[in-house]
């Protein structure tokens, strides 16, 4: 039997986001009414990988659910976006990623409540390494990190590109870096590694482990990256947020369809750049993902 090959195998967090608006965070102890409420899926890699689906791009997921309503829901979400839910693992009595987030609409601020799933993590024996091998880049966050460092060191040794979205500094990640070719942080990663605010210095000794690119991803300050040895910084796109919920998973996003397009680096960052900005712009994490026909008209591709 003969395995389907997809473009890009993710590993990580899936969850269900509830996502309101309110005027300004509220002090303690009070009522706060929210508006404009939207369900939908999130995590890094899913909401990617949906993004990437949306562009065209075949893509499968492993990760972790309960088998409660929020996890119907999270594997319906992808599913409807064309993403592979095979490696998609459900824990029998067990409880779902859950997130219920409050957007500050025109600051590009957020606060996020959530709860991890109750259930243990895919471990490495889970995975296919076979549909790991077949694909042209393997994609993770890194969350569950003996199954993530075992796929990278299998994507590595089979020549699969590994990108790496580091969103919190935590044990095993430097570990991934080393096994990673392009591994793109958050600030907080940054901040956790260095101890400070200097993202350049964090590129710097995150390229000492081995990636060809790093880079660190700043909000409404752009970012930062090192593209074999080569310093890039560029300013954020200009918009006015309503929610940068999923901003940072779309640029992931981007980045790694410029990789599949073969664009050149500079090109694959800012178009992760444009791609977050647009994101931003409505709420929730993936209904501002822009469509193909924008992506054309906006010159990123060949009509």
């Amino acid at each position: 039997m003969t395995r389907k090959k997809f473009q890009v195998y993710g590993l990580g967090q899936c969850c269900l986001d509830y996502i309101g608006k309110v005027d300004s965070y509220p002090p303690p102890d009070v009522k706060c009414e929210f508006r404009d409420m939207v369900i939908q899926g999130g995590g890094p890699v899913a909401t990617a990988l949906v993004a990437l689906a949306k562009w065209r791009v075949s893509c499968t997921f492993a990760g972790v659910i309960g088998d409660d309503r929020f996890g119907d829901m999270i594997k319906a979400a992808l599913e409807d976006e064309n993403v592979d839910t095979t490696g998609l693992v459900v824990r029998q009595g067990t409880e779902s990623q859950f997130a219920f987030i409050l957007a500050e609409p025109g600051v590009g601020r957020r606060t996020i409540f959530w709860r991890r799933p109750t259930g243990p993590p895919p471990g490495p024996h889970e995975l296919d390494y076979g549909v790991i091998r077949r694909a042209e880049i393997f994609h993770t966050d890194g969350l569950f990190t003996e199954a993530s460092l075992a796929a990278a060191k299998v994507a590595k040794e089979a020549g699969v590109r590994v990108v790496v979205d580091g969103g919190s500094f935590r044990e095993g990640m430097l570990e991934l870096a080393g096994l990673s070719d392009y591994f793109l942080a958050s600030e907080t990663f940054s901040t956790g590694m260095v101890g400070k605010d200097e993202p350049l210095n964090a590129c710097y000794k995150l390229a000492e482990l081995g990636p060809a690119v790093v880079g660190v991803t700043l909000g409404p300050r752009g970012y930062v990256a090192l593209a074999e040895g080569r310093v890039i910084e560029r300013p954020a796109y200009l918009v006015d947020p309503v929610d940068t919920t999923g901003c940072g998973d779309v640029f992931h996003a981007g980045f790694t369809y410029g990789l599949i397009k073969g664009w050149e680096v500079d090109k694959c960052l800012d178009f992760g750049a444009w791609a977050a900005a647009r994101v931003s712009l409505e709420l929730g994490g993936r209904t501002g993902i822009p469509p193909l026909g924008e992506i054309r008209n906006e010159g990123w591709l060949d009509v």
